[in-house]
């Protein structure tokens, strides 16, 4: 007598869900990753032009150059506020993909119990029809030495 689990064909498609959940976080942890490291640079970019820019002027520096500096500086703090909604957006995107992934991982582990405890009965089952059988043969045996 060979085991079937009745949710096997369910339980395949748990686990493919989950699978592709776990894809799906992983490239959402991709995207803010590289989000996160764009914003970093350009962080660390305006710091570094600020810096400059201090030691610029210590040393006397042309009006012109102060105003293309402060231009650069303001583009580059619009850049980097899109780029703060980008981490956040892809942050939110990350946590949302890590909930699902969760969901996934209880669905399948709920299916490998219901497994498990069905396997274990299964098992239980086939003990008690082998010590009946054995029973019927010892009886029989038994039965045939009597006469």
């Amino acid at each position: 007598m060979q085991y079937q689990f009745k949710f096997e064909k369910i339980l395949t498609i748990k686990e493919r869900e989950k699978d592709e959940a776990l894809n799906i976080y992983n490239q959402s942890v991709k995207r803010f990753e590289t989000a996160a490291e764009k914003l970093y640079e350009l962080l660390k970019k305006k710091e570094d032009l600020e810096d400059y820019q201090s030691y610029r002027l210590v040393n006397g520096l042309p009006v012109q150059e102060i105003r293309h500096h402060q231009h650069f500086i303001h583009q580059l703090e619009r850049t980097i506020e899109h780029y703060q909604q980008i981490v956040m957006n892809a942050r939110n995107h990350m946590n949302f993909q890590q909930e699902r992934l969760l969901e996934k991982n209880v669905e399948v582990k709920k299916y490998e119990k219901i497994k498990e405890k069905d396997m274990t009965n299964f098992a239980e089952d086939v003990r008690l029809q082998e010590g009946r059988q054995m029973d019927d043969i010892s009886i029989q045996h038994y039965m045939y030495r009597g006469n």
